[in-house]
């Protein structure tokens, strides 16, 4: 049984950084009104019980092929010689930390973009929420290469929301696989009896519990895997984590993509989104430290948006 083996896993792995929704239903509790586009029933149902759910073949496989090329040249890396992989990481920080952290600091490339708008990707969203204006989260990528020597981890889970609030938080993150994960190369795991029992679990916890991080004794901790292109859609209720990579020369990578209730009244987040797509601006988040390179300024263009794609980013409306 995996327990977290970081103080501080948001540090770590922040897909999604949790902000309060004006929606009044937990989404396990939700009753559907609009007919489900990409879930089946089946799927629907272990959604609301587990708090997770795989949606296959969510993007076009080609799109795959050209963002897993791009990370390549974005992070300096070579695909074919495993010793590149263990750089420190670029960023100015009071303390070096490894670049098997995982997270890339790029967010607005055009092929970032093309997976957040494709129809699949946002139906599935759609089937979710019961609703269709969304936003996607302006988010980024993770490579994880093989867990070895001083760059070793024993994986984690943790919440990104903070399981003290009453009610509790509601909100949805997504992991989109752009290679193959499996028992061998890690990836996503997490503990869906907790989910299902986690009001009733709450009530028996001491008053101190970490709300970011569960006791997970006597709940077996699940391991999802996922082909490239599959999307992994889960409640942020959900405890989660990254298990190690142990393979030899394999590296994970995944895409962050969520879509949360549009927030269209709120000018400062808007006015965010829009700066970011246009200007390449980072998330004003102590999780999301920039790329003091600024590759992404000097090497990308604006995004092409579709009529789809300017709605979830915010450029037009959905009234």
């Amino acid at each position: 049984m995996f327990t977290s083996s970081s103080a501080n896993p948001k540090s770590i792995e922040m897909i999604h950084p949790p902000h309060p929704q004006a929606v009044p239903t937990q989404l396990k509790d939700i009753k559907k009104k609009l007919p489900l586009r990409v879930l089946s029933e089946a799927d629907w149902k272990h959604w609301t019980t587990y708090g997770y759910v795989i949606v296959p073949n969510a993007v076009p496989q080609d799109q795959l092929k050209r963002l897993v090329d791009l990370l390549w040249e974005f992070s300096e890396m070579d695909p074919n010689d495993p010793e590149t992989w263990y750089q420190t990481e670029w960023r100015d920080h009071s303390k070096k930390l490894p670049h098997t952290n995982g997270m890339l600091e790029i967010y607005n490339h055009q092929y970032l973009w093309d997976k957040r708008q494709t129809p699949r990707v946002y139906d599935a969203f759609v089937d979710i929420w019961d609703r269709e204006d969304l936003w996607v989260s302006i988010d980024r990528v993770n490579m994880n290469p093989p867990s070895k020597g001083i760059h070793s981890s024993n994986g984690f889970i943790h919440w990104d929301a903070d399981t003290s609030l009453n009610p509790l938080p509601i909100e949805v993150q997504g992991v989109l696989s752009l290679a193959r994960q499996d028992e061998e190369v890690g990836g996503f795991q997490c503990v869906p009896e907790l989910f299902r029992t986690l009001e009733e679990w709450i009530k028996t916890q001491p008053a101190d519990r970490n709300p970011g991080v569960p006791d997970t004794t006597g709940f077996e901790v699940v391991t999802v895997n996922l082909n490239p292109g599959d999307l992994l859609i889960f409640n942020s209720l959900l405890p989660h984590g990254i298990r190690p990579n142990r393979s030899k020369n394999r590296m994970r990578m995944a895409q962050y993509i969520a879509m949360n209730p549009a927030k269209e009244t709120d000018e400062a987040e808007l006015a965010f989104r829009l700066n970011a797509w246009r200007n390449f601006q980072i998330p004003q988040h102590g999780d999301f430290p920039g790329d003091p390179r600024e590759w992404e300024k000097k090497n990308a263009q604006v995004a092409k948006l579709t009529p789809l794609g300017e709605r979830l980013l915010g450029l037009k409306s959905w009234k």
